[in-house]
């Protein structure tokens, strides 16, 4: 029989990949790969500010995350900067800041290898009702919205000539990421959350025919890593973190091989 901490790591680790695979397929759809990243890379500042301010970690991650994404919505509009060096100059900052502060804040100790790359061997019963209720609701919202939202990543335009409301599913969506780094950075890491949100979706993208068939297939690829990245993990002595995503990139190359039709939902 597993030690308890293995079976909690196995569990919380399964609800990750179920969550992550729906919110990435549409990270993948919309080309917002290093936008997730920004997101995660802010999640270092909120667990600082969370330990400082005696606040939940989780809590603290979300506030951050949501006002990053934010902030840069009103970037956009005061700036004449792209996006993309938007997305970099808030990514570093934030990182840096945090980083900083852990620095200055020497009362604070703080596990930065744990930060960084994940520690889900570490996940307590409360984080395993974290993760499966804040997931279940992620989820919930995710489908209310999934018209919207998907209409938007088609076509934006002819999503709102129909009566959609697509900006407010885009809002929506952005507190979605922030809400899945939120309940997982404590397991995955800051650097390697966005790898759990690209790499399984990117997987099924391969041979899925179709927007429903890569949601399924990217939550199937997720989970598998999860699975064989912890017993690798705990047959090999290696960082669970980083072998959950050593599997998923394993997953992508396989992948290559069983191509169907085009190999390519085409959105647009």
């Amino acid at each position: 029989m597993f030690d308890d901490f293995f079976v909690r790591a196995l569990i919380a680790g399964i609800g990750i990949a179920i969550i992550a695979g729906p919110i990435g397929c549409f990270v993948v759809w919309r080309r917002l790969a290093y936008y997730g990243d920004t997101l995660a890379h802010s999640g270092l500042l909120g667990v600082t500010l969370g330990f400082i301010l005696g606040i939940n970690m989780s809590l603290s991650v979300f506030i951050i995350s949501t006002t990053i994404a934010f902030l840069l919505l009103l970037l956009q509009k005061k700036t004449k900067l792209t996006g993309d060096a938007l997305l970099g100059l808030l990514a570093h900052s934030s990182l840096a800041i945090g980083l900083v502060i852990i620095a200055i804040a020497s009362s604070i100790r703080i596990d930065l290898m744990g930060l960084l790359f994940g520690d889900i061997l570490s996940v307590s019963n409360n984080d395993i009702i974290l993760i499966w209720g804040g997931g279940v609701a992620i989820l919930i919202v995710l489908f209310v919205i999934w018209k919207s939202l998907f209409a938007a990543t088609v076509n934006y335009d002819l999503a709102k000539a129909e009566g959609m409301n697509p900006d407010r599913s885009n809002y929506i969506f952005t507190i979605l990421i922030a809400g899945v780094i939120a309940i997982s950075i404590k397991m995955i890491g800051v650097l390697l959350i966005t790898g759990l949100l690209l790499i399984p979706p990117a997987m099924s993208r391969n041979f899925s025919l179709s927007p429903k068939e890569m949601v399924v297939f990217s939550i199937i690829g997720g989970v598998i890593s999860v699975i064989f990245g912890l017993f690798g993990s705990l047959e090999f002595n290696t960082p669970s973190g980083p072998s959950i995503i050593v599997v998923s990139l394993m997953l992508f190359f396989l992948s290559l091989f069983f191509r169907r039709g085009h190999n390519s939902i085409r959105l647009k």
